[in-house]
């Protein structure tokens, strides 16, 4: 399900659009059948005219019960879902020829002097007493039940929440969020266990009251579970 209310989330505009107008046609049609009903002077006539009444006052009320349905998933649901359920795993291309084969004396050179990848290190966009991740520190390697500790206390502070993406990539998930103000406190916990191993980028993200996403504090650690 955690596709589906992403996909809700994501779409949210539109979605209200589309029930808008839905609404606009059910509440017409509700309008026209109550007037035919208390216009009609037959039985039979009257019989149908409630009829349809009954369909158009339906139809209304589901459409309004979707409203709220978007409404919680958008709000609650997706900006809670675990970073396990949002990142995927690389698919393997088995067609794709290498750019470029070694010769046996380079692989041999290769083999005898592996490259070892820096650990990154530093953070950005952080901004100390407003928007800050004390807790992992940049480059440091993680494992397990993580305690993420900063602050999210700025003007006109809305909510926060903190997101995982492995480097390199812009696929972004979010772990949870909270709509209290937090000052050089714990702000939650990451349970890394279903990640693979390696660089991830841990951002921390408020928004204010009227929806304006700021800057957010961005570190880099490395998970390396057993």
């Amino acid at each position: 399900m955690g596709p589906v209310y992403r996909t809700l989330a994501s779409y949210e505009p539109l979605i209200y659009i589309a029930l808008a107008i839905g609404g606009m046609f059910a509440f017409r049609r509700m309008w026209r059948s109550w007037r035919e009903w208390r216009d009609s002077v037959y039985g039979l006539e009257r019989e149908f005219a409630l009829r349809r009444l009954g369909q158009a006052t339906a139809a209304a009320f589901l459409i309004l019960a979707l409203v709220f349905v978007e409404f919680f998933v958008a709000t609650f649901i997706a900006p809670s879902l675990p970073a396990s359920d949002i990142l995927a795993t690389p698919t393997l291309d088995l067609l794709l020829t290498p750019p470029a084969t070694l010769s046996p004396a380079e692989a041999t050179q290769a083999a005898l002097s592996p490259v070892t990848q820096p650990v990154p290190s530093g953070m950005s966009g952080c901004v100390p007493d407003k928007i800050m991740i004390t807790s992992p520190k940049p480059g440091v390697e993680v494992n397990g039940t993580v305690t993420i500790t900063g602050t999210a206390d700025t003007t006109n502070f809305g909510f926060y929440k903190y997101e995982v993406a492995p480097m390199g990539t812009q696929s972004w998930a979010t772990i949870a969020a909270k709509r209290e103000r937090v000052k050089n406190a714990e702000l939650g916990e990451w349970n890394t266990v279903s990640l693979t191993n390696g660089y991830y980028f841990l951002r921390l993200v408020i928004t204010d009251n009227v929806g304006t996403s700021l800057d957010p504090c961005v570190v880099a650690v490395r998970v390396a579970n057993q």
